[in-house]
């Protein structure tokens, strides 16, 4: 992105941004990408960047392990490989196999599930491959302590069995030497000492010349002198032979292994990268999780859509000094591409600005930015800024002269990829002159189809971006009872200075208020008095909607609970009729039994009675029960004398009559080849062809 002026990124606090970036990175490798954060234009790059910030913050979150502890700054060794003839000690070769080590790791955590649920974090090695050889190259060689094994070669276990050998040999002439010289009293430590890498004794300085050997030196007291002794200096001599040929032997096996692993330094130089690209990930979900920085949808084209956004620094800020931060929403699109900003001064206009401005470069450098997710961001290929005094020392130009020379800039330079920012349009001039070329200023920057805030205080302005297309007003709410800035952008409408009420509300003199009005243009004073009022009006509205909406979900509370009320009635009738349902289905089992038993006992008759017309009879009196039919008749004529059939289709609220027991009830519901009729106090569901409508006989007179 290009960026005008160059110091834009600081102007609106980028580095600030990018220094708290590098505090959360641990490598070298990741501070200098903190400090390097490049700005993209590439929609691709900014999706790949936010996707992987966001799944790592997605880790943390989760507290899911990722294989990335080490901090490993390996620039020197790896530089170290590409240089023929280099040797890499140790300690180093270790930090080498640490790499190795990590990125083994990192290939199996990234199993096929890993791989589908953070593709972001899985991109960066889909281009590299793990070499077991190298972990196997180092490991022939180096102990975990980083020290050369004796089986490194042939030659250096031979050279290290002979050491074993002369020092045991020479340990034990020094306890007979030390032993013999202490019964002699010449002896100020039974401690053997070291001096020149060669084995000596600590010898009174007074018996210095009873003890034969090299006199290697003496201690700061002058009262002991260290030598060796004569009988071991052969023993010494060979012993600094063979330390020097096993010297030798191990800076001829690194350098060997050193050579072999200069073939794998792209590899290596590739796994640095991608240690370092990890951590430096890492470094921006940790900041994301600061900032509680989320993950926005981008478009590629230009467009703004902010929900409930922060400027991240003040967020910090204010989160330290337990102060609420007031979010910022705010839409930039084809038909409102120019917002103008009024209001008092204080009241948060160039906060509004530097949030926008400090959340479009963080998005485009893709990093994490505090937004509800539903927020949208384009993509702008320059970002232009003029804000506060910008006087030029070096051409020796004005406040306003440099404002012009930026307006300047602004109109030859941008187009429809250019998002813009100018605090307070058209100031440090004459407000007649310094506003007509405002208008002027917006007009271009308008015909050039540029998106940006500007912020003002010119009446003028104002009305022009109420009847501009492309440009629309915005207000910074303001609390008139009690004198302080609310710090919520309310769009669509212009703002009071409030510059009388302020007046009036610290104690000025009434009437040097009275004169400063009279000075006033008087259209310039009612119009102005109008936003006041129109924005206060407009506050106790938004008062108003607030209490409404809280009257709206209790409303829908209550609404809720009235339903699950009915519902709940519903089931407990449903639990009554499947009760009443079961009882008679009880009733008429037993029924069946005895009828079963009876019949059982028939047919036993009927085998040994000879008379078969009394059984007959016994029959007849069992399946047609006299008493049942006087009853069935007498329902029936009771009905017959109340109602009449008519018949037809049935309809829901027809009155019908059961054809079985012959009971009248009310048709309450249809469903299918059923219908759910009211009998007394009960609903029952009766099949259509079980049923006839009738109707009550008209009473004579």
């Amino acid at each position: 992105m290009k960026l005008f002026p160059s110091s834009a990124y600081i102007q609106l606090e980028f580095d600030k941004v990018k220094a708290l970036l590098q505090d959360h990175c641990a490598s070298e490798y990741a501070k200098e990408r903190a400090i390097g954060l490049a700005i993209h234009t590439e929609r691709d790059l900014i999706d790949i960047e936010l996707k992987q910030s966001h799944e790592y913050k997605q880790l943390l979150l989760g507290t899911t392990y990722f294989p990335n502890d080490h901090v490993l700054n390996l620039s020197h060794e790896l530089k170290l490989l590409s240089i023929p003839g280099a040797v890499l000690v140790g300690e180093q070769l270790i930090q080498l196999r640490k790499l190795a080590e990590s990125m083994e790791k990192i290939f199996r955590w990234f199993d096929i599930e890993r791989k589908a649920a953070y593709p972001g974090l899985a991109k960066l090695i889909e281009r590299s491959y793990y070499e077991k050889a190298i972990i196997k190259m180092i490991n022939d060689i180096l102990d975990d302590q980083g020290q050369v094994k004796d089986s490194a070669s042939d030659a250096l276990r031979g050279i290290r069995m002979n050491l074993y050998r002369k020092r045991n040999e020479l340990r034990k002439n020094f306890e007979r030497i030390i032993s013999k010289l202490n019964k002699q009293g010449y002896l100020a430590e039974i401690e053997e000492s070291f001096m020149n890498g060669r084995r000596v004794i600590a010898v009174f300085a007074e018996q210095k010349r009873m003890v034969k050997g090299i006199l290697h030196g003496e201690s700061d007291t002058r009262r002991t002198v260290f030598i060796e002794p004569e009988e071991t200096i052969g023993l010494n001599n060979e012993i600094f032979s063979f330390e020097n040929d096993e010297r030798k032997e191990v800076y001829r096996i690194l350098r060997e292994l050193t050579k072999d692993l200069s073939g794998y330094e792209p590899i290596l130089s590739a796994w640095h990268t991608i240690i370092g690209e990890y951590d430096f990930i890492r470094g921006k979900a940790k900041l994301a999780m600061a900032v509680k920085g989320e993950y926005p949808v981008i478009k590629d084209q230009s467009y703004v859509h902010l929900v409930e956004a922060f400027h991240p620094l003040l967020f910090l800020y204010n989160q330290k000094s337990n102060k609420p931060t007031i979010p910022l929403t705010l839409t930039l699109d084809e038909k409102s591409r120019i917002l103008v900003i009024s209001g008092p001064n204080a009241g948060g206009k160039t906060v509004s600005l530097k949030t926008l401005g400090l959340l479009q470069m963080m998005v485009q450098s893709g990093l994490l930015v505090p937004v509800h997710p539903s927020s949208e961001f384009g993509i702008f290929k320059q970002l232009m800024i003029h804000i506060g005094d910008t006087q030029s020392l070096e051409f020796e130009l004005s406040t306003y002269s440099s404002h012009l020379l930026n307006m300047k800039h602004f109109m030859e330079h941008a187009n429809g990829r250019t998002l813009f920012f100018i605090d307070e349009l058209g100031s440090g001039s004459d407000p007649n002159l310094g506003g007509a070329f405002a208008e002027v200023i917006l007009e271009e920057l308008v015909k050039k189809h540029a998106y940006g805030i500007v912020t003002t205080h010119y009446l003028n302005l104002k009305i022009m971006a109420n009847k501009t297309p492309g440009i629309m007003n915005g207000a910074m709410a303001f609390d008139e009872k009690n004198l302080l800035p609310l710090y919520k952008l309310i769009p669509g409408k212009p703002g009071s200075s409030y510059t009388f009420s302020i007046a009036e509300r610290i104690g000025m003199d009434k009437d040097l208020i009275r004169r400063a009005r009279e000075l006033t243009d008087e259209e310039h004073f009612q119009l102005d008095k109008l936003l006041n009022r129109t924005e206060q009006d407009l506050q106790n509205i938004h008062k108003r909607e607030k209490e409404l909406q809280v009257l709206l979900k209790e409303n829908e509370r209550l609404k809720k609970e009235m339903q699950q009320a009915i519902d709940r009635e519903k089931h407990e009738q449903q639990v009554e009729l499947l009760k009443h349902q079961n009882k008679i289905t009880e009733e008429r089992l037993v029924y069946l039994k005895d009828m079963e038993r009876k019949l059982k006992q028939v047919l036993l008759e009927w085998k040994k009675e000879a008379d078969k017309q009394k059984v007959i009879k016994n029959i007849q009196s069992l399946l047609f029960n006299k008493n049942e039919q006087k009853v069935a008749s007498k329902m029936q004529k009771k009905i017959e004398t109340k109602f009449e059939q008519i018949g037809g289709e049935i309809k829901k609220g027809d009155k019908v009559m059961m054809k079985r027991n012959h009971q009248v009830g009310k048709v309450m519901e249809l469903r299918g080849k059923r219908a759910v009729v009211q009998i007394g106090l009960l609903p029952m569901q009766v099949a259509l062809n079980d049923l006839i409508v009738v109707k009550e006989k008209e009473k004579g007179p």
